[in-house]
């Protein structure tokens, strides 16, 4: 229990308050969640560790342990460093920065708080968005000696990204200014300028020290000029609208069958309202029945709420596991497999149009790619630049393409079912957080046609499957050379072949692609499509490419089929590849000619589980094409 303290004049006195007039206090109160952003060093830490312990939630070994930190340290002299509260990490102490997001919980006599402290180093800035995602008022930090930073600008723009309307403007280390009203008027000014396009509905600014306190909780006798609410007054106060979005949606998270007895589908109601005896339906397959049992930890219950963790039991068996989504019989949720949307990129490693990741969009899972980069916002003027690919932190609209329809809707709708991220496949890092903006109609009038004649057919006229051979390695590798031996041998046994070889292809169909990163992607994709084609007619093909990069051949071999696809790596060493140089390419590489060539200043990826690794250095023609068709 917190005791009456007093530690420096710069810390006020705290209350005693009992457990059960803190129990009851709390029962009674609604939660806000807010979070400290802005640029790096503003006092965010500070300011938090300030709340709580006007708060009065900093216990006595927490206080020890504290003060102990404090004069370790030593980055406030003998006073408390109320930001050691929350940067709890060995290298945020150690460095005096927010690393990762640091989520506290408080309460006051009038409101439950969770707020959350985010980094404001430009490379965090993904940890950032994070916090943001849940909040429902921001509280922007600007150093008052430093004005509104670029970094402030980012903060603010992701802010009104995620949805958030309320902010507080917290001009924090106004003592350094000397209190002076004109620097506050002037950074309030610069502020409102810089967010009038991003729909706020409020800006509150409020001057402020969050280590001396001035107009925390209460207001300064040093700012006379303000006459504003104190920054735990406006929290306390702030009236927050919540989402329209009343459909019910209810992502399924497990399939709960613990006996023969009882099928359940657990997770959260994330909107609308249940009842038992409504009618549901299975988003994906459509399927319907009536909610006949909500169970929850407590017991049957005969309603849930948005924000419940409970099991529903329907009176028939449908199809639905972990990734539908459950909704009201008689309103559907939309379901599409493009749209566009507002990207945040989070990764050093570019993002391009037309490579492959992995899409999450509730507990959805799908295989997505850009299709097309609109434009990038720039943060400094807000206006819409053109780009090509994807750097860290920058933020564009692009349209996106999944491989099967998700349930969705539009972010102002449904933060839950407008939200998502993409991971990458091989890495499985986040490389981007997105909101989705709108449906692109145009995917809800392609369909598939269905064919009377299968693959299947065709290979029975063939009299063998359809494969696709996919040979990669360095230029002058041996890739073309082993295809089209390798076709030769099969077409002597009477197999209905074809080679897709580089240099070909690169005269037709691709012979609007030049060899940036960007190109060389939708290079590989279109033939990817090309070789899936074909070996749907019963072929059997062979690819002869460099395809430099791990994440299109693996969408390849997702594209095609694990079943049907043969990786081929051709593994020669790059000085026998130059040695070689049957193109003259290599040459003209090192005399400075040709940019961006493979094996030089243009990466190639080595597969790690290719199906067959050759080495043209090492075996003969004959031998080579034995092992491929000892593969087949």
């Amino acid at each position: 229990m917190p005791r009456p303290k007093k530690i420096s004049p710069a810390v006020p006195e705290q209350k005693v308050v009992t457990i059960n007039d803190w129990i009851t206090q709390q029962a009674k109160q609604d939660l806000l969640r807010f979070i400290t952003c802005g640029s790096v060093d503003d006092g965010k830490s500070t300011l938090i560790g300030r709340l709580l312990w006007e708060a009065q939630q900093i216990f006595d070994d927490q206080l020890s342990t504290l003060q102990a930190d404090s004069k370790r340290h030593g980055t406030q002299g003998q006073n408390i460093d109320f930001a050691l509260l929350v940067d709890g990490l060995a290298a945020e102490q150690e460095q005096g920065i927010t690393i990762d997001v640091a989520y506290r919980f408080f309460a006051t006599p009038r409101r439950k708080f969770i707020v959350a402290d985010t980094p404001g180093h430009e490379q965090y800035t993904r940890n950032m968005v994070t916090g943001a995602s849940t909040a429902d008022v921001a509280v922007v930090l600007v150093d008052a000696r430093k004005g509104v930073l670029t970094q402030t600008k980012r903060h603010a723009y992701l802010v009104s990204l995620v949805g958030i309307k309320h902010v507080v403007l917290a001009i924090n280390k106004i003592d350094l200014v000397d209190y002076k009203n004109k620097v506050f008027d002037a950074i309030v000014a610069d502020f409102k300028a810089l967010t009038e396009p991003l729909g706020f509905k409020e800006i509150t600014p409020i001057p402020l020290s969050a280590l001396k306190g001035d107009n925390i909780t209460e207001r300064s006798g040093r700012t006379p000029w303000y006459q504003g609410p104190t920054l735990m007054g406006c929290l306390e106060t702030i009236d927050i609208e919540r989402s329209k979005h009343n459909k019910v949606v209810f992502p399924v998270q497990w399939v709960n069958r613990p006996n023969a007895n009882f099928r359940g589908f657990s997770g959260t109601l994330a909107s609308g309202e249940l009842s038992v005896g409504d009618q549901l339906r299975v988003t994906g397959s459509g399927q319907t029945a009536h909610l006949d049992q909500i169970v929850t930890a407590d017991g049957d219950q005969s309603t849930a709420h948005a924000g419940d963790a409970v099991t529903l039991v329907l009176d028939r068996e449908v199809d639905a596991s972990r990734g539908d989504v459950i909704a009201f019989a008689n309103q559907p949720l939309e379901i599409t497999d493009q749209f566009e949307a507002t990207i945040v990129w989070m990764q050093d490693e570019p993002g391009h149009i037309g490579r492959a990741y992995d899409i999450k969009c509730v507990n959805q899972w799908a295989s997505a790619s850009l299709t097309n980069l609109k434009y990038r916002i720039n943060i400094n003027t807000q206006t819409h630049e053109p780009c090509k690919q994807l750097s860290l932190n920058d933020i564009a609209v692009a349209n996106l393409a999944m491989n099967k329809p998700l349930v969705f809707a539009p972010y102002s709708e449904s933060p839950t079912l407008g939200g998502f991220i993409l991971v990458d496949k091989y890495t499985h890092a986040t490389v981007a957080a997105g909101i989705i903006r709108h449906n692109l109609r145009r995917a809800q009038n392609v369909h598939r046609q269905a064919l009377s004649l299968t693959r299947e057919d065709r290979e029975r006229l063939n009299g063998h499957q359809g494969r696709v051979i996919w040979f990669t390695g360095l230029s002058g590798s041996g890739k073309s050379t082993i295809a089209n031996a390798l076709e030769k041998e099969l077409h002597a046994q009477g197999k209905r072949t074809y080679i897709l070889d580089g240099d070909n292809i690169r005269q037709g169909l691709n012979k609007d692609l030049g060899f940036i990163d960007a190109d060389r992607i939708e290079n590989i994709r279109r033939v990817a499509e090309v070789a899936k084609l074909m070996m749907d007619a019963g072929l059997i093909v062979m690819t002869a490419f460099i395809s430099p990069f791990r994440a299109e051949r693996e969408m390849a071999r997702e594209l095609i089929g694990q079943e049907h696809f043969i990786e081929v790596f051709v593994d020669t060493p790059l000085e026998v590849c130059e040695q070689r140089d049957p193109k003259g390419l290599y040459k003209k590489a090192r005399s400075g000619q040709l940019p961006n060539m493979t094996g030089l200043d243009s990466p190639y990826e080595t597969p790690n589980n290719s199906d067959l690794t050759i080495n043209t250095n090492q075996l003969n023609v004959k031998e080579i094409l034995q092992k491929i068709i000892n593969v087949l």
